[in-house]
């Protein structure tokens, strides 16, 4: 293997190294995520219904999985650049076993409220059936997909990040191509001689189920690379079940304020989405296709995010306090870099972007004015998730949680609820509520960078 050592070299050649792969892994996903949706909804409106309110409801439970990987990538990042192979094994096999533990828990309080959580949400029995037909076999199957991301996150802590995105791309596929053969009767699309290729039928819980393959599929296959040693570590399968009372507990504390920072950002999206929909259909209809583009957006965001936290764990953990602070610079930068080339895009071709997704002009000319706003604004989140590397790396989230806390419940719910119900300033009012909102996060995170108190964090 052609070892790359995060601690040496140059910051910028480092950082694009383990943020690309990661791009395109996540692009990969989303893309099948997207081609999922599309054949879903091809069967009813109501399955597509159906599988959004479960992917709603499932965030509740993805929250923990959030918690211990945000403790993960510090943990073994730091170790791995202490050069403690021993520990870096040690913590990422009580990572699958205790994240499984986890999910196992999480995985059971799904399915005692899925029911009622369902019909909360809908009283339409075919958007009932077809959530509860998703969400079954995807909850029971938590645990798999919890470790899953595991073993691809340890892989990418300690600098191997192509092994990942060849998985990523793999299970994508595979997800692709299980789709229509267990959804349908019959495959669409395909012929063999002039007659139809039958297929299974399942419906939505076939959706569900290629979904399921694929994650055990990317399991299986990752956890054999770290059992075989074909990367830079190796794991031990029977110290999968002994429980390690040190690391478990700093895999639960680490990341509990990105957890409840994830949880306090979900609610106050809630009240946004609900405020949005004070304006009317067109509004609701525009808004929810801006945000599969700006989705678009995250994925330079968030492969810098994830690769300058590896770099900046493994400097720690080293010790190279001048290298940590040119890599999250140079997160910052090149994240602004990216964005602003994205905006070029975005606002040149807004228009033929939404018409793809709807043909009403109305929604259009609003999902036009939307991306005239939110997408600019996310130069901001490319400072704000540049700095925040310090944190991932260091183990220090708290940031994050402060940050969201103010920005959301001290800044954006109150404008947006003043813009929206009192001074009724139109859309354009909530706009500039989202906006401040922003700023006011990515200031709390620049100054707590600058308080330096993520210097001090070893975990």
């Amino acid at each position: 293997m052609n070892k790359r050592d995060l601690t040496q070299g140059s910051v910028y050649s480092n950082l694009i190294y383990m943020a690309l792969p990661t791009m395109f892994g996540f692009f990969a996903q989303m893309l099948f995520n997207v081609v999922d949706m599309f054949y879903v909804g091809m069967i009813s409106p109501e399955a597509v219904a159906g599988v959004t309110i479960y992917s709603t409801i499932s965030v509740i439970v993805f929250v923990f999985n959030d918690i211990v990987g945000t403790s993960s990538i510090s943990l073994i990042s730091q170790s791995y650049g202490q050069k403690d192979l021993e520990r870096t094994s040690r913590v990422v096999e009580q990572t699958i076993t205790f994240k499984g533990l986890i999910a196992l828990l999480a995985g059971g309080f799904m399915l005692l409220f899925l029911s009622p959580l369902v019909s909360f949400f809908t009283g339409d029995e075919a958007t009932y059936n077809a959530a509860m037909n998703y969400g079954f076999i995807r909850t029971f199957f938590l645990p798999i997909m919890f470790s899953s991301y595991t073993v691809n996150t340890a892989m990418r802590c300690i600098g191997d990040s192509k092994k990942p995105l060849y998985i990523m791309i793999i299970v994508s596929i595979l997800n692709v191509v299980l789709d229509p053969i267990l959804m349908f009767e019959t495959i669409p699309g395909i012929s063999f001689f002039g007659h139809a290729i039958p297929g299974f039928g399942l419906g939505v819980f076939g959706a569900a189920l290629a979904t399921v393959i694929s994650s055990v599929a990317a399991f299986l296959i990752a956890f054999w690379i770290l059992l075989s040693g074909k990367t830079y570590i190796k794991i031990n399968p029977k110290k999968l079940l002994r429980l390690d009372k040190e690391i478990d507990k700093k895999l639960i504390t680490i990341g509990l304020p990105s957890g409840f920072e994830g949880l306090n950002r979900n609610l106050a999206n809630f009240i946004l989405f609900k405020m949005i929909a004070f304006y009317g259909v067109s509004y609701v209809a525009a808004y929810g296709i801006v945000i599969r583009l700006i989705d678009l957006c995250f994925m330079p965001l968030s492969g810098l995010n994830m690769g300058g936290s590896t770099i900046v764990g493994q400097n720690l953990g080293s010790g190279d306090i001048v290298r940590v602070k040119k890599t999250i610079r140079a997160s910052a930068v090149l994240g602004v870099i990216s964005l602003m080339i994205i905006n070029i895009f975005a606002i040149a071709f807004a228009k033929p972007l939404v018409s793809i997704f709807v043909d009403d002009e109305q929604v259009v000319k609003i999902g036009v004015q939307i991306i005239n706003w939110l997408v600019p604004t996310m130069i901001l989140l490319a400072i704000m998730f540049g700095y925040g590397t310090a944190f991932s790396g260091s183990g220090y989230n708290t940031p994050y949680l402060i940050a969201s806390v103010v920005s959301r419940w001290g800044v954006l719910i109150p404008l947006g609820l003043l813009t929206t119900y009192v001074f009724k300033l139109g859309f354009v009012g909530l706009m500039y509520a989202y906006v401040a909102s922003e700023a006011v996060d990515m200031l709390i995170m620049l100054i707590n960078y600058k308080k330096g108190k993520w210097l001090e964090k070893r975990v």
